[in-house]
């Protein structure tokens, strides 16, 4: 339908632009020639008629294809441009729970580190994890997980940045956050995962806890070093009975 329209719309220009020719030819002879016969202008309504008309029509079809084909172009640019974001996004972040992956995670962190040295690096890691999915299958295990991210994302802050590093590890980093700061903010998250509603089988609920190491950001100091001290609070944790949280000053927050 757009197609006949279009044809008839360039048929029409073309002629209107042939009739120009035509009366164009017609001014110019009679300004040079005043007594010539008017029947000699089938001459020049000839020619105008094979040339000005065909070229004109043939013009305007190629310069609407063009357009087609820009247009068509454009619109290809456009999907190009959110299958490359799709993809950042998908290479960045982690398939299970949405968040940024370990490099991602750890590369985002750096860079925030070069903005600004305050802040806290939390470690986060699921307690008995290994007998959840020995107990109740693997499937299990994946829910579990998922509940234990929602609730990580639940008692952080919209701008705090949150990465799975490992199997049932996470790392989140509180941009900015003092000790104080990370300490309540990491009971906050203990209590949200330990108040999850998990029900594996039968409608039996399941406790699920966390353990969690902080490290405290100063200045000058690398990935590895934080990673490394919040690593060691996050084994005290665990060693001295799991489900808590250990910070660097010696702040210590357990279940009751």
């Amino acid at each position: 339908m757009a197609h006949s329209a279009a044809m008839v719309q360039i048929f029409f220009r073309s002629f209107l632009i042939t009739l120009a020719c035509i009366a164009a030819s017609a001014a110019i002879m009679g300004a040079a020639e005043p007594d010539f016969s008017w029947s000699a202008l089938w001459i020049p309504t000839a020619c105008c008629m094979a040339t000005a008309f065909p070229c004109s029509a043939y013009t305007m079809w190629q310069n609407r294809k063009l357009r087609l084909l820009n247009a068509a172009l454009s619109q290809a640019h456009v999907e190009l441009s959110l299958a490359h974001a799709k993809l950042a996004e998908k290479a960045s972040h982690d398939a299970m729970t949405g968040f940024l992956n370990r490099e991602s995670f750890f590369a985002d962190l750096d860079a925030t580190r070069r903005a600004s040295d305050r802040g806290v690096l939390l470690i986060i890691d699921a307690d008995h994890f290994k007998s959840i999915n020995d107990r109740f299958g693997h499937q299990s295990g994946d829910d579990a997980l998922l509940l234990i991210s929602s609730a990580i994302r639940q008692a952080v802050r919209d701008h705090d940045t949150i990465g799975r590093i490992g199997g049932e590890e996470f790392g989140v980093f509180l941009r900015g956050a003092s000790t104080g700061d990370a300490a309540a903010i990491g009971e906050r998250l203990r209590q949200e995962v330990e108040g999850v509603d998990f029900r594996p089988r039968d409608g039996q609920r399941a406790v699920l806890t966390v353990s969690i190491g902080g490290a405290v950001c100063d200045t000058g100091a690398g990935i590895s070093e934080l990673m490394r001290e919040a690593d060691n609070l996050l084994y005290q944790a665990k060693n001295c009975g799991r489900n808590r949280i250990i910070m660097p000053a010696g702040a210590e927050r357990i279940a009751a």
